[in-house]
């Protein structure tokens, strides 16, 4: 299983407005590295939820449920995925506590702030989790 981290705008896209959906394709990806990670991801890979611009807080986990396909918003080559919420994190974790946490420092988040959708190392999905309250260490 592959970790990654997808970011929406709250006022376009919220975590509150997908649970309420269940599920959606993620679109709109207009960046070649970003559509690069959307098709590397397989079903069953987890994803943290990222509030950008207003909040910038990881909210919550999402599922991948199904891989990479034609994005149906455009008939140029652009790929997305199918999520579904897993759960809402006990407690979000914010951009300025991860920028705190010197064993993050290296997570795409902090090099590539502006990629929206970004892979996640095995051992820093555990850090943001035990930053969340999901995992006692």
């Amino acid at each position: 299983m592959a970790y990654w981290l997808i970011k929406s705008e709250p006022f376009k896209y919220s975590w509150e407005q997908f649970e309420k959906d269940g599920k959606t394709h993620w679109d709109g990806v207009r960046n070649y590295a970003a559509r690069l990670n959307l098709r590397a991801m397989k079903a069953g890979d987890l994803a943290f939820f990222y509030h950008s611009n207003e909040g910038k807080e990881i909210v919550g986990i999402a599922k991948i449920i199904k891989e990479a396909y034609q994005d149906p918003t455009t008939t140029d080559d652009w790929s997305v995925v199918d999520v579904a919420p897993v759960r809402k994190l006990k407690k979000s974790v914010t951009l300025a506590e991860i920028k705190n946490e010197q064993s993050l420092s290296q997570m795409a988040l902090m090099r590539l702030s502006r990629l929206s959708v970004q892979p996640v190392k095995e051992e820093e999905w555990e850090i943001v989790l035990f930053l969340a309250g999901e995992i006692i260490q």
